[in-house]
């Protein structure tokens, strides 16, 4: 399993705006393309105005598939132009899982169904 790691730092004092439009507009419609959210966070020391989100794909060939049925979904498409004006970088990483920790991510990911 892969872990995609994607780190947004955001315009200062726009994060409750992106936080918003991303729970009104966005999250619906990016679980229904990518439902293996592992985790959606904000810093709270160290680099401020930063959000972190990840995301568990079977494979790469999964992770492509998925993203590309998003990309073309017309809602996504709607609710980045609302929300990409608060983004100021991106920086995104895909991790392998450490074979010790695949059945357990897949547990985890079991339990939010």
């Amino acid at each position: 399993m892969y872990v995609e790691e994607r780190m947004y730092v955001l315009q200062v004092g726009k994060a409750a705006e992106y936080f918003k439009n991303y729970e009104q507009f966005g999250m619906k419609v990016q679980l229904k393309h990518l439902p293996d959210m592992v985790g959606y966070y904000t810093t709270e020391i160290g680099q401020l105005n930063l959000v972190v989100h990840m995301w568990a794909y079977e494979d790469l060939n999964d992770r492509d598939r998925r993203r590309a049925a998003m990309q073309a979904d017309p809602e996504w498409q709607a609710y980045l132009v609302k929300n990409r004006p608060f983004m100021v970088s991106q920086e995104t990483r895909v991790m392998k899982c450490a074979p010790c920790f695949v059945e357990r991510l897949k547990k985890m990911l079991a339990a939010t169904k």
